[in-house]
């Protein structure tokens, strides 16, 4: 389909962020390859009954769950919406009430535990490169996600009120983050390494890469997959979670920290693992 450079101007036009364009193009991509597979010709515009057959065809033949199917919805709704903005066609043939109903999950989305997250750092700050200990301490103990920490500009922190502004948070939300003692002696240490980085003069971004300027978070992914096949950076904003209320903070200061513009989001921290769960379980 030759829309896919349209599309991306229109999402990006309304505010969606690189990672969402990203994920509605995939989403998209792969219902015009549905499309073609089943109908043998171009998909030109979209219609709700080959809408529901696609929702039939997750549903029953993928064997799709109801959020991933959510989410190709979504994205199938952005696609219509951008349909008519272009005058290709009038009709919007997808509802909010077509969205599939899930039931939020009771166990706590956190699969790592602390000790496993110390030693993690500590198989970092052994490796002896700064940038990356300043990296995952930063993540473990702000709930940062990975594109907010790498847009973290020099000066968006202040080390001696130890705080760090987000200017892109989901939804294009600001909020001010606060850095403990770990991540202050984290980041002097890399402050002072960063000179070294080719890119130190001329970038303005706090985490840069040694050829490309800023870091971004393919080099990130790898970094961790080096010292765990477990732990991610979206399981320390997990962690981070879960660690702070078992610290004392309280539900509303995890969600601001977080980011979470649902207080429902960081009330599933204060629920038990699915380990847990079931361990419980097997003692009725």
């Amino acid at each position: 389909m030759g829309n896919a450079d349209a599309f991306s101007s229109f999402l990006r036009a309304n505010g969606k962020s690189q990672n969402t364009l990203k994920g509605y193009v995939l989403d998209m991509n792969q219902y015009f390859k549905w499309f073609e597979e089943s109908f043998g010709q171009e998909c030109m515009a979209l219609y709700r009954q080959n809408v529901l057959d696609y929702m039939n065809y997750l549903k029953n033949v993928k064997l799709n769950n109801a959020r991933t199917i959510n989410h190709k919805l979504s994205s199938l709704r952005s696609y219509n919406a951008f349909l008519i903005s272009s005058g290709i066609q009038n009709d919007a043939v997808i509802q909010k009430a077509d969205m599939l109903k899930v039931q939020t999950e009771y166990a706590s989305p956190t699969k790592v535990t602390e000790l496993e997250v110390k030693q993690f750092i500590q198989k970092v700050l052994e490796s002896k490169n700064m940038r990356n200990y300043a990296i995952v301490t930063l993540l473990a103990y702000t709930g940062m996600r990975i594109s907010e920490s790498l847009s973290i500009r020099l000066g968006d922190f202040n080390l001696q009120t130890c705080e760090c502004i987000i200017r892109n948070g989901k939804g294009d939300k600001q909020r001010t983050v606060l850095l403990n003692t770990k991540i202050i002696n984290a980041l002097r240490d890399y402050l002072k390494d960063r000179g070294r980085y080719r890119a130190a003069e001329t970038s303005r971004f706090l985490f840069i890469s040694k050829k490309n300027g800023n870091l971004n978070r393919t080099v990130v992914n790898r970094i961790f997959r080096q010292y765990s096949l477990k732990i991610t950076p979206h399981q320390l904003r997990h962690f981070f979670c879960t660690n702070a209320i078992e610290k004392g903070l309280s539900i509303h200061e995890v969600a601001n920290q977080a980011g979470h513009s649902n207080i429902n989001t960081t009330l599933l921290y204060t629920n038990p693992d699915k380990d847990k769960l079931k361990r419980k379980m097997e003692l009725l």
